[in-house]
């Protein structure tokens, strides 16, 4: 179906102001297009990676290779047939008594989603960078280049409450 603005009203659920690269634990779902399987075999009833979902894994892991603010855990991720969820943990990576600046999406621009500009280091700009680079692949191996892969978006919660108890229970 079409986009017509008369019937699609689409509201982010992010809190207002809150700063998602602050320290914490987010709670991530991302679903493909159109809720299309990407991801599943579709062996023996039960859910086993495709290639595709092994790109999505790969790159999952990866995100914390490349970036020094972003803790990613093996057991805290699962992808499904047409849907990822993950934790991703943003951690302070500054020594002593200064703190680094907190960055997110561009609170001074005008709050249309086309006129925000990504900060580095923030969710969306994370997220962002990981749907691109595992769309890429994932068209690659299908030989769809340009193929939307991604729905737009991703639902996140943020954990920053209960950061202390989830880092207790964390291997250093």
């Amino acid at each position: 179906m079409k986009y017509d603005p008369q019937i699609h009203h689409r509201r982010s659920i992010r809190l207002k102001g809150y700063d998602y690269t602050h320290p914490g634990a987010y709670f991530v779902t991302i679903c493909t297009y159109q809720r299309e399987e990407f991801f599943d075999e579709g062996i023996e009833g039960r859910m086993r990676l495709n290639p595709s979902g092994e790109i999505v894994r790969e790159e999952w892991l990866k995100t914390a290779q490349i970036r020094q603010e972003v803790e990613i855990y093996e057991d805290e991720f699962v992808i499904m047939p047409n849907h990822f969820h993950g934790i991703i943990w943003i951690v302070d990576t500054t020594v002593g008594a200064t703190r680094r600046v907190a960055r997110t999406c561009n609170p001074h621009v005008a709050s249309t989603m086309r006129s925000r500009t990504l900060i580095s280091g923030a969710i969306c700009a994370i997220l962002g960078q990981f749907k691109s680079i595992t769309a890429k692949r994932i068209n690659a191996l299908r030989n769809s280049q340009g193929a939307v892969v991604w729905q737009r978006n991703y639902v996140s919660c943020a954990f920053c409450r209960v950061t202390n108890t989830l880092s207790a229970t964390k291997p250093n």
